[in-house]
């Protein structure tokens, strides 16, 4: 299967997506991310998933600050807090 390191915005939302669907304890859970994907090995997947997991750690350790979402004039349209964080209890819960 052609495969390639770079994760394009679509990947990554598809990834995202598959990851609300299939949790730690889904048969073949990384073949089906992978096949959700498309265009990504088994064992980039994994990678991936991997990094993403340290990324939430090192945020939830203060270590890397959260991006500054306001725009100009200090408006927050079209981002939700919540949602966000709802998203990454989400990673934690599904942690392999």
């Amino acid at each position: 299967m052609a495969s390639s390191s770079t994760w394009t915005t679509k990947q990554n939302k598809l990834f995202e997506n598959a990851l609300a669907i299939y949790d730690k304890d889904t048969p073949d859970r990384w073949q089906n991310l992978a096949r959700a994907v498309g265009g990504k090995t088994v064992d980039e997947v994994k990678r991936h998933y991997e990094m993403l997991v340290e990324d939430v750690k090192q945020i939830e350790a203060g270590q890397i600050p959260l991006p500054d979402y306001k725009k100009a004039g200090g408006s927050n349209k079209g981002y939700n807090f919540m949602d966000e964080e709802q998203r990454l209890k989400g990673l934690r819960l599904g942690e392999a």
